[in-house]
């Protein structure tokens, strides 16, 4: 071998018989050398961005996909164990699987005999067949048996569609394959209702306007009680219209300059309708005749007097639903002078179904234009991690709620 090629031996004796003419050199053939090993190890900002996309899209099909398989783990347990359990002891799995689920149910048991030795199994609820199988096992027991799940489960064709609708994204996060957006948002929507067939659904009334989140619930303790990030409130109202977010309110608080998203957003018959189905509404707008009302129309480079009138003429209408009610002191109007620091609308803030939209002001931009954060109120139990006081403050839901008040007790009333 040498560095230039490859060397090939002359003809020798053998090349003589072929006419060949041996003068003891050698011949040799250049051969292009091989790329350099490891010239393509480096990952661009690109790469890495597909990287993180796909991890991203994969670990959120992953929580959802793990959710649905306890659950219907679960449920397999608690209808067929009380009924094969009697009889066959331990081995009530593989004799529910019978003889069509044979090799699946036996290839269970020698994974779980391989965890056992291995040390995998760190939970002792964990040591049976029965957490070993797959979803599309579990599937097969409830479709063998349904007989014994038609009483609690109504719907067998919607959850087997479902099922399906899920059985694409589980085969690509198993072999970490690239998940698309739809096939992800497709596999969310499946599992949610898989989640709700299931009788499992999320527990906190305030998911009736914004859906809890399978992700939510499981990194609620790193986000405190924050849901939602949007950068302005166009992109909020796309995902929480303000019929979904005020539409069914026991109770309305709301503080800002103007308090756009409610008076712009929600029409005063609805408000009207809602007051008299017993929502207690307390508005909180910047004194329009205030100084701050000028100093932040100097911020946003707006004409004097355009954001006082605009202000004023906001008091003004919901002043007029006000007079439209039988019962006026449930819906409180008032102004305060301090200086604006947010806007906040909590929405049932007063129990654990809460939600609130909260922005803070910019100097230079509109409320419209502003970034926005949906809190969660009902997740004041579950974001406190253990080792935190449990006399502490537990998320940023009651911050804005205590805010609130202090300002409300500060303000005047608009007669």
């Amino acid at each position: 071998m040498m560095s230039g090629g490859l060397v090939l031996p002359g003809g020798g004796e053998q090349g003589d018989h072929g006419g060949g003419i041996n003068d003891g050199t050698t011949a040799s053939v250049s051969l292009a050398l091989p790329l350099e090993i490891g010239a393509e190890l480096d990952w661009g900002a690109d790469a890495w961005a597909e990287v993180r996309t796909r991890a991203r899209r994969a670990a959120r099909a992953y929580v959802w996909l793990n959710l649905v398989e306890q659950r219907l783990r679960a449920v397999v347990n608690a209808i067929l164990r009380p009924i094969y359990e009697p009889v066959h002891g331990e081995e009530w799995v593989v004799a529910a699987a019978g003889p069509a689920g044979h090799e699946w149910v036996q290839r269970a048991a020698a994974v779980r005999e391989v965890s056992r030795r291995k040390g995998f199994l760190l939970d002792p609820a964990d040591d049976n067949i029965l957490s070993f199988l797959t979803l599309p096992q579990l599937r097969e027991l409830v479709v063998q048996h349904w007989p014994c799940f038609e009483p609690y489960l109504d719907e067998r064709r919607e959850l087997e569609m479902a099922l399906d609708e899920l059985e694409v994204a589980r085969h690509v996060v198993s072999r970490n394959r690239a998940l698309s957006r739809t096939v992800l948002d497709q596999a969310e929507r499946a599992a949610a209702r898989l989640l709700d067939i299931l009788g499992s659904g999320p527990g906190y009334p305030s998911s009736e306007r914004l859906p809890v989140d399978a992700v939510e619930e499981l990194v609620a303790d790193r986000y405190a009680d924050v849901v939602g990030v949007y950068p302005d409130r166009v992109r909020l109202q796309r995902q929480l219209p303000a019929e979904n977010l005020f539409g069914a309110a026991r109770r309305l608080d709301a503080v800002g300059i103007g308090l756009n998203l409610l008076v712009q957003n929600f029409s005063g018959r609805r408000l009207v309708r809602l007051a008299e189905s017993g929502c207690r509404v307390r508005l909180l707008f910047l004194n329009p005749a205030s100084s701050a009302v000028r100093r932040r129309e100097r911020e946003l480079g707006v004409g004097r007097g355009e954001l006082s009138r605009s202000v004023e003429m906001n008091i003004m209408h919901m002043r007029r639903v006000r007079a439209r009610l039988r019962d006026t002191a449930a819906f409180e109007i008032r102004v305060f002078d301090e200086t604006p620091r947010f806007t906040a609308y909590l929405v049932d803030g007063d129990g654990p179904d809460g939600l609130a939209v909260v922005q803070s002001y910019l100097r230079k931009a509109r409320g419209m234009e502003a970034p926005v954060l949906i809190l969660r109120g009902g997740r004041r139990e579950i974001v406190q991690s253990k080792d935190q006081d449990p006399g502490g403050q537990t998320g940023l839901f009651e911050v804005y709620r205590e805010e609130f008040e202090g300002v409300w007790a500060d303000s005047r009333p608009v007669s």
